[in-house]
């Protein structure tokens, strides 16, 4: 990256490019005085520019952060430095902010340097999205194995049980009701798993996502989400998703049961819909000789208390449920069906709000959309 001068008043052209980098960039001077800050750099330091320039960088990072030593560094050995998984949290910029850093000298003026930063979470999440893959590759062999040797013999159980019944007395019957009872949850357990094993190719047509979110609405709001309000934040513009679309109903589905299960105690229960358009983003997929493109964005919100901190990196892992009754394979189920569609899903919760966010591939011009599918796109209505 060639660096800008220090002035202020360099060419509309330079910052024109400079605004477009997908990374935050800044530029200091000899005083560490911030004297340039691009787009992504307002968001990333949740400030405007007119705020950030003039201003120490100092001021945004924490206690003796690694970045100052770093900074000092390259004005002692003139050369660029690289950093990686550097912390830079701070109450000002916000909790887990892990970036790599490039900082670079600015030859023209002595002291000046241009910092490049990149965030962790995207690239962290996505090796995440890989750990989930192989969990739910080591339930497909379970699933397949508990479907022949479990349900076999119990349903020779309920059997007996049902034959042990009809000469039962009432204190015995009971006995006998708890063995099919609980029989039959054993066997809708396993069919649940079982579901794992199916690895058939996903049957895709060109999908409009609105209409998955507006069905799954409509059946949230009939039953299990009556009490909760939902907001709907859609990009009509948005081109079709390569998808089954009965597939992604059950993702969906089960992202707002959970998000309206997790708000349900909240004092406004609250579940945001949300499309977007991000390019930029692409994902090596095993098999795949080229990076394959995710730009479109799902995302399903609540303002429920959160996922605890310890069970975040591991909710999608088979059988991990904060649920008391929960079996710990819907969210499992969730990331199976996206992974098999080509695309990744992440979670960042915080008390107060979780976002379970889902990336995907846009359907090529040549796929045709479901007959039945219309084209209805929903209005922001918050």
């Amino acid at each position: 990256m060639s660096t800008p001068p220090v002035q202020t008043d360099g060419s509309s052209r330079a910052l024109q490019v400079l605004n477009t980098i997908r990374d935050p960039v800044i530029l200091l001077d000899a005083d560490n005085l911030i004297r340039f800050a691009n787009l992504e750099a307002e968001y990333f330091f949740l400030s405007s520019s007119t705020h950030l320039e003039g201003r120490r960088i100092d001021d945004f990072l924490p206690f003796s952060s690694p970045l100052i030593a770093l900074i000092g560094q390259v004005r002692e050995e003139g050369s660029p430095v690289n950093e990686y998984r550097v912390d830079i949290s701070s109450p000002r910029i916000g909790p887990d902010r892990i970036v790599d850093i490039h900082v670079t000298p600015v030859p023209e003026e002595a002291g000046a340097m241009v910092i490049v930063f990149r965030e962790r979470s995207m690239a962290d999440k996505f090796d995440r999205q890989m750990t989930h893959r192989g969990a739910a590759r080591s339930v497909t062999g379970l699933a397949a194995m508990l479907g022949h040797e479990i349900k076999n013999p119990l349903s020779g159980i309920r059997g007996a049980a049902q034959l042990l019944e009809l000469s039962a007395n009432d204190e015995d019957r009971a006995l006998t009701q708890l063995i099919r009872a609980e029989t039959d949850r054993i066997v809708q357990l396993v069919d649940k798993m079982e579901v794992f094993s199916d690895e058939r190719p996903v049957d895709r047509q060109a999908v409009n996502i609105h209409v998955v979110l507006d069905r799954v609405e409509k059946i949230a709001k009939t039953g299990f989400a009556r009490n909760v309000r939902f907001s709907q934040h859609y990009d009509p513009s948005l081109p079709y998703v390569a998808g089954n679309q009965d597939q992604l109903i059950q993702v969906f589905l089960n992202l707002v049961k959970n998000a309206a299960e997790a708000c349900g105690q909240a004092d406004r229960p609250h579940v945001k819909l949300k499309t977007a358009y991000r390019p930029g983003i692409h994902l090596s997929i095993p098999g795949a000789s080229e990076r394959v493109s995710l730009p479109l964005e799902f995302s399903v919100e609540d303002n429920g208390p959160g996922v605890p901190e310890d069970m975040q990196m591991h909710m999608f892992d088979p059988f991990i449920t904060t649920k008391q009754n929960g079996s710990g394979l819907g969210l499992a189920l969730v990331a199976k069906i996206v992974g098999d569609h080509g695309g990744v899903i992440e979670c960042d919760s915080v008390p107060g709000r979780t976002v379970f966010r889902i990336l995907m591939p846009a359907a090529p011009p040549h796929m045709a959309p479901p007959a039945v599918a219309g084209h209805d796109t929903a209005e922001e209505t918050a």
